[in-house]
């Protein structure tokens, strides 16, 4: 690639001063304002080593890692709550939803080569996350009973403090490389795949509620204003201008 090409992988970012926080917010404007859905049962190859549509695993070969203790507990919690009829695992469930790997991370049980919660296909409630179809069919966002990692993907929150206390944090897409080494094996990663981005609502409305959860409404707010701001500016073929530039 010449240097003067754009490199493949750009994207454009937004960022802004936390007006209650010694933090500053930094969004990835391409992938939020992208059409990227969840494709799980229509093309999702899942993350093997080779395609598998078939297994509709989704990204729940490996099962889930929990981002810490109280996750790890929610779940075990709401596990309880689950029916043999919602949860095809239900009766291995009993001895246990959570285990610690090799590497002393949390991360729930694996049956059959996937999570413990995901149904399979032929089972009466259809293939998927049996966390996600019981909120569902309970009136609950998925957030509420599925493991954070699980409800958060395909976005990613990183969060980087500086010597004097101020934070930075970042919202993303999750790449290969946030899977650890494992990532650079999975034949198929829908942030990388174009047929995973044919949605019909940008990605920041489509995931409105697991945004507002990850940043808080007032953050969110802010972003979807200077989105809507960078939209028009866009179609009189202005680029956003520098803050000092801006008409208040």
């Amino acid at each position: 690639m010449s240097p003067t090409e754009a490199p493949q992988d750009a994207h454009e970012w937004l960022s802004f001063e936390d007006l209650e926080e010694e933090r500053t917010w930094v969004f990835d404007v391409t992938f939020l304002t992208s059409a990227w859905t969840c494709i799980y049962g229509q093309g999702c190859q899942g993350v093997l080593t080779g395609p598998a549509p078939e297994l509709e695993q989704g990204c729940c070969s490996y099962g889930a890692h929990f981002v810490d203790k109280a996750d790890a507990r929610r779940v075990e919690k709401i596990a309880t709550t689950l029916s043999p009829a919602e949860w095809q695992f239900h009766a291995k469930g009993q001895k246990g939803v959570v285990k610690e790997n090799r590497h002393g991370e949390l991360v729930t049980r694996l049956v059959d080569g996937a999570c413990i919660f995901l149904n399979r296909p032929g089972f009466p409630t259809g293939s998927g996350c049996s966390l996600h179809q019981v909120a569902l069919s309970r009136g609950k966002n998925p957030l509420e009973l599925k493991p954070d990692v699980c409800w958060q993907l395909p976005l990613r929150r990183e969060d980087e403090a500086a010597g004097d206390g101020h934070v930075t944090s970042t919202l993303r897409q999750w790449d290969r490389k946030h899977w650890g080494p494992g990532g650079a094996e999975f034949h198929w990663w829908c942030t990388e795949s174009p047929e995973a981005f044919v949605g019909h609502r940008p990605v920041y409305e489509e995931m409105k509620a697991e945004l507002i959860e990850m940043v808080g409404k007032e953050p969110y707010a802010r972003l979807v204003a200077l989105l809507d701001e960078r939209a028009k500016r866009l179609a009189r073929g202005v680029a956003l201008p520098h803050p000092a530039l801006r008409t208040r």
